[in-house]
């Protein structure tokens, strides 16, 4: 089902996106080796790929999430960076508007999809970490200070993947205690967000204690 927690990720990267100026664009994002249009780039393909998925499934067929796989989605963005910034904006607002439209459409969320041999209902939480994460990555006023809970939580399920192989990786934050994994146990402590943003490859905005692994490649 279209949880509500997404529409609302999706209003606040519109509002986050007037923040964005031909200036500021092409500084570096949080996302080492992107700039932020860059960024804006894949989040506008992204949201055009993501509603390809679900009105497809819609009809009964399944197709690839990008045609051409990563060689062709990785061109795209780096020719789409070099757009102008309102349209790279308006792209966003208009991609993630009509899978949100999409979305509403939905009779059946077990449907199956190709993107990560999944179904519909795969589609929204998938949608849900790229808006939010790349929000925080496009290191403007939303941060990963403002990850609620709730996708933390949902983040670190998914991440579990990450966790090194023979160990139980143990995240203990004020009032919440994660765990994954099996073997020698590795204890770090710190706020939720930044825990989660650590666990995602991004830099922690406070301190962490412990002794940081090597992660696992993303899931």
């Amino acid at each position: 089902m279209l949880k509500p927690e997404v529409p609302a990720a999706v209003q606040r990267l519109n509002v986050l996106l007037t923040e964005v100026d031909e200036d500021n664009a092409r500084e570096p994002s949080a996302l080492p080796g992107w700039s932020r249009a860059h960024l804006l780039a894949h989040i506008g393909n992204f949201g055009d790929a993501m509603t390809r998925q679900v009105t497809e499934a819609l009809e009964g067929r399944q197709v690839d999430m990008y045609d051409g796989g990563p060689p062709a989605r990785n061109a795209a963005i780096e020719s789409d960076a070099a757009k102008p910034v309102d349209e790279l904006t308006g792209h966003i607002t208009e991609a993630l508007g009509n899978l949100v439209a999409a979305w509403e459409r939905v009779d059946d969320w077990s449907r199956p999809i190709r993107h990560r041999n999944g179904k519909l209902a795969d589609t929204v939480l998938n949608a849900w970490r790229e808006v939010d994460i790349h929000a925080a990555d496009l290191d403007l006023s939303y941060t990963t200070d403002d990850w609620s809970q709730d996708f933390c939580m949902h983040l670190l399920a998914f991440l579990r993947p990450r966790v090194p192989e023979g160990n139980r990786l143990v995240l203990q934050a004020p009032g919440v205690r994660w765990a994954h994994g099996d073997g020698d146990k590795l204890t770090i402590e710190g706020k939720l967000t930044d825990l989660t943003a650590w666990m995602a490859g991004r830099q922690p905005r406070g301190p962490l204690t412990g002794d940081l692994p090597e992660l696992q490649p993303w899931p």
